[in-house]
């Protein structure tokens, strides 16, 4: 499917700051993403990568600019929004929620399809409020099958395999048709099968039409269909281009302070420390 740029972005920054316990986490980050444009932003630990997530979804704020300055965050082309409506149009995978759903939910055990369900609310899982309806739940089984885990909705998060848990948020972030997939360090935790399972349903996601915004420091994480890669470090932009001109091994050595070597293959970008051999990542 080609993919169509629309006049709204999908996220605006101007000079957006971030700050925590007086360190700045994002330091005047200006850049936009357009829909349609399937982008990975790559850096080290601590670089600022999941807090730029975090604005786009309204869980962090930048500072309030200065009179007279542009808002410092758009998203579709606003500045204010609902957190609710916000969180229904941007479907999120994360570590951070999958802790959320599997162990840190502090109301109770999840099933499968609750979670999926909970996508239509943007609730954390428990669907104490808001009326389900016998659309949602078709919806909801409909996403799940398109997962391949179908089996895995009358059973407890808790119980299931980081790759199945993983999948099933993966059906939630998409039932309710988002127009942005937002992957946030999304195969943490994740066996070298399910690591490659949970790609493979990405890029079919991408070849879809879902704008995806992949956030890692894997290089190899990074799939054929992402065009564009933002090197982030210190709350700032690196580089923003093209892939195949941004990963190279002088950038990517100077993002991770190490010499670097990189091999591609079919669309993927292996880095790997220099002077040692690849491992391929199937």
């Amino acid at each position: 499917m080609e993919l169509i740029q629309t006049s709204e972005p999908i996220l605006e920054l101007t000079g957006a700051t971030v700050m925590k316990d007086d360190r700045r986490i994002l330091d005047r980050l200006t850049l936009t993403v357009a829909q349609g444009e399937h982008t990975a932003i790559v850096g080290p630990n601590g670089a600022g990568k999941s807090f730029l997530t975090r604005l786009l979804t309204h869980d962090e704020r930048p500072l309030a600019p200065e009179d007279g300055a542009p808002a410092p965050i758009r998203v579709f082309g606003s500045d204010r929004w609902d957190v609710f409506d916000l969180r229904s149009q941007l479907g999120i995978v994360s570590e951070e929620l999958h802790r959320r759903f599997v162990s840190g939910n502090s109301e109770g055990r999840v099933t499968g399809e609750a979670a999926v369900l909970s996508g239509f609310l943007a609730s954390r899982g428990i669907l104490r409020y808001g009326v389900i309806t016998p659309e949602m739940r078709a919806r909801a089984t409909e996403a799940l099958a398109l997962m391949g885990a179908t089996h895995l909705a009358p059973r407890w998060l808790d119980a299931m395999s980081s790759g199945e848990a993983r999948r099933v948020l993966l059906a939630r972030a998409l039932v309710a048709a988002p127009r942005a997939l937002i992957l946030d360090e999304p195969t943490t935790s994740l066996d070298l099968a399910a690591r490659h399972d949970f790609m493979e349903r990405v890029r079919e996601i991408a070849r879809g039409g879902t704008t995806i915004i992949l956030v890692t420091h894997h290089v190899e994480e990074i799939i054929p269909e992402i065009g564009r890669v933002i090197l982030l470090t210190q709350g700032r932009v690196m580089a923003d281009g093209p892939k195949r001109d941004v990963l190279t091994a002088s950038r990517l050595g100077e993002l991770f302070d190490s010499p670097v070597s990189i091999d591609e293959d079919a669309g993927y970008y292996y880095a790997r420390p220099r002077g040692r051999q690849r491992s391929l990542i199937i």
